[in-house]
């Protein structure tokens, strides 16, 4: 199964798809993608269900966030209304070790995205502020990634032990599905997704040149 984990729609700041839309382009385009995770910014969206679309689509949609720490931005999988009590989703000065430790606490699964980007990026940091612990997986194959940033993801990963994941980081329909995630297990919902990625039994690929 085939997952896009790294999404944002109109519900960020930045993001300018509307979820139907998301939906339409997958279908229209032939995307070859199963479904796709939501990680809005500085949130949790607990309040939109998208299960109609889902099944109109015959897509899995899931939602997830996206959280900003001193080592840059970080993937929240499996966000429970206690794991949004336990930290303030919305600031953007979080400990990364506090996000896993407490994510991991909740049973929720925290993942550095686009690690090799600068400043907004993991690995741009770890030189001044060290190696954080925790860690166990990072997005190595972005769909916003420039230059050489994915290669210092997947360099740095394979060097440090860590498992990788792919996701788009698509803001317009037309991003969607250029790097996703390859699960052995059928994706269902976020349960799923997290007891997935727990037992490492996934592989990110890059979809760049068929989308």
């Amino acid at each position: 199964m085939l997952l896009d984990l790294h999404t944002h729609s109109i519900k960020s700041d930045d993001g300018r798809a509307k979820v139907e839309n998301y939906c339409q382009w997958i279908k229209a385009k032939n995307i070859p993608i199963d479904g796709f995770v939501l990680t809005e910014h500085r949130q949790f969206d607990a309040e939109s269900d998208y299960s109609d679309l889902a099944e109109k689509f015959g897509l899995t949609i899931l939602k997830a966030s996206e959280v900003e720490t001193e080592y840059g931005h970080v993937l929240v999988y499996g966000v429970t209304e206690a794991l949004t009590q336990a930290f303030d989703f919305s600031s953007i000065e979080l400990s990364l070790e506090r996000v896993l430790e407490v994510s991991e606490a909740h049973g929720a699964v925290a993942v550095p995205c686009h690690p090799g980007r600068p400043r907004v990026g993991m690995f741009a940091h770890t030189e001044e502020l060290g190696i954080p612990k925790g860690v166990k997986i990072v997005e190595i194959y972005n769909g916003g990634s420039r230059d050489k940033e994915d290669q210092i993801a997947i360099d740095n990963a394979q060097s440090l032990g860590y498992l990788g994941v792919g996701g788009s980081d698509s803001h317009i329909v037309s991003h969607i599905g250029r790097c996703a995630t390859r699960f052995d297990d059928a994706i269902e919902n976020i349960d799923d997704l997290v007891a997935a990625l727990k037992t490492g039994k996934f592989e990110a690929v890059t979809l760049k040149e068929s989308v």
